[in-house]
């Protein structure tokens, strides 16, 4: 197999084969995310980071990445102390970051930031959020979660709990699974239930899914339970936020009757109780440790 992306902005771009490319590659890369072999690859290259919402794994697990493979990291994680608090458009600073480093991973409050300035740089761009959009990157690694409990993905049953309205990662994740014929179980307030567009692209990849809104006994029979955070920042009225906040609340009495393991795109805020963190089927942690790999097998694909 190769693999072919010049930029990875949204998962959609991704054949099947594309998919499993990074995977594969990421499998291969892990003794080295681990610390047990040391790779020169990326030596000599640098890395640009531009980060205009706040982040902690994609951030650090991408400047983990290009270290882990030799090379370097240049950047900024917050608008203050940058031209941009001058009045500099996005246009202009990805501009000059093109011209220090080999690639861009960019994350920004603009759905289509990302595919905007990769079609206007020469080098290669990674979208690590764009708003409500899409978050491709996450998206491997929880698949690469996935693959790694159960050493496939193919027909697996997964329900997705949580804000499918502004969740980013829930966006992206859904067309993958529908590549591996999984079947979803959508668990949301009616507010924040998965956007119809979306809904509509399942039914023609012919992915089998079913809504709900109650949430225990929706959970029992599935391999993975994938929970999100209620997005405050994203309610443009702080009063709807109030309205559904603290509605799905994972504890550990009620991960008693599944197999099923348990995922998060983290932070969590008040939807997984910290008890339930010393279960062996909760992956949130080792899922965020597999954001290292998989992002060195983009990084080493692209640059």
């Amino acid at each position: 197999m190769s693999f072919n992306l010049k930029d990875i902005i949204s998962i959609r771009d991704f054949s099947k084969s594309d998919v499993e490319y990074i995977l594969d590659l990421a499998e291969e890369m892990e003794p080295i995310a681990k610390s047990e072999k040391v790779s020169h690859v990326k030596d000599g290259k640098l890395l640009g980071v531009m980060f205009y919402e706040p982040s902690t794994r994609t951030r650090l697990s991408f400047e983990t990445a290009m270290k882990r493979l030799g090379g370097d990291v240049v950047g900024f994680n917050q608008k203050q102390g940058t031209s941009v608090q001058k009045g500099e458009v996005l246009y202009d600073t990805a501009q000059i970051v093109s011209q220090y480093a080999d690639a861009i991973v960019l994350r920004h409050d603009m759905e289509g930031a990302a595919r905007f300035i990769s079609d206007n740089v020469d080098v290669p761009v990674i979208n690590a959020g764009d708003g409500a959009g899409q978050h491709p990157s996450q998206t491997l690694l929880d698949l690469y979660t996935i693959k790694r409990t159960f050493g496939g993905l193919k027909n697996k049953k997964i329900a997705i709990v949580g804000d499918l309205k502004y969740g980013r990662t829930v966006h992206s994740l859904v067309y993958a699974l529908a590549m591996f014929n999984c079947e979803i179980i959508f668990i949301s307030p009616e507010q924040l239930q998965m956007p119809s567009e979306i809904l509509d692209d399942l039914k023609r990849l012919k992915c089998k899914f079913t809504i709900k809104s109650s949430f225990i006994d929706n959970i029992e029979d599935v391999d993975v339970i994938y929970m999100t955070r209620i997005q405050k920042e994203r309610f443009p009225d702080p009063k709807e936020y109030l309205k559904v906040k603290g509605q799905y609340t994972l504890t550990k009495n009620n991960m008693i009757n599944t197999d099923a393991i348990l995922m998060h795109p983290l932070p969590r805020v008040d939807e997984i109780n910290f008890d339930v963190d010393s279960l062996d089927n909760a992956m949130y942690f080792k899922q965020a440790f597999y954001g290292v790999p998989v992002r060195m097998a983009l990084l080493d694909s692209i640059i």
